[in-house]
């Protein structure tokens, strides 16, 4: 299994930006598509985005798609998620996760076997 760390959470306003960082430890990150899921406060958790192993595809949620990038740096072991333009609503434990496949179709959080232990966002009005 991949261990994964959050970081970069945090404070911000209404409009400003952030970006998350999961480092992961393990030779085998770079064979696995990585996925960002958030959970506010009283809501099930939600896909928000994933990166396939290479770093070639990309998807996102309907929510985030315009705003949010996701990307990664296998030299580093590091997926990345550029926030920009936050809104209120975007408040919420983010997570990172590891797919148990290079390439992921969907969102479904079954699919992804090993997970960070969260970072809180938190975007003001």
């Amino acid at each position: 299994q991949v261990q994964l760390v959050e970081s970069g959470g945090g404070l911000v306003q209404a409009g400003g930006s952030l970006r998350l960082s999961c480092a992961g430890s393990g030779r085998t990150f770079s064979m696995y598509a990585m996925g960002w899921f958030r959970q506010a406060p009283g809501k099930e958790r939600e896909f928000v985005a994933v990166i396939w192993s290479g770093g070639s595809t990309t998807y996102y949620a309907d929510s985030v798609k315009g705003r949010f990038t996701i990307s990664r740096d296998n030299a580093k072991n590091t997926v990345y998620l550029q926030m920009n333009s936050l809104k209120p609503e975007d408040t919420a434990v983010y997570y990172c996760a590891a797919h148990r496949r290079s390439y992921a179709s969907t969102g479904d959080a079954t699919d992804f076997g090993s997970w960070g232990q969260g970072t809180q966002v938190t975007v003001s009005s």
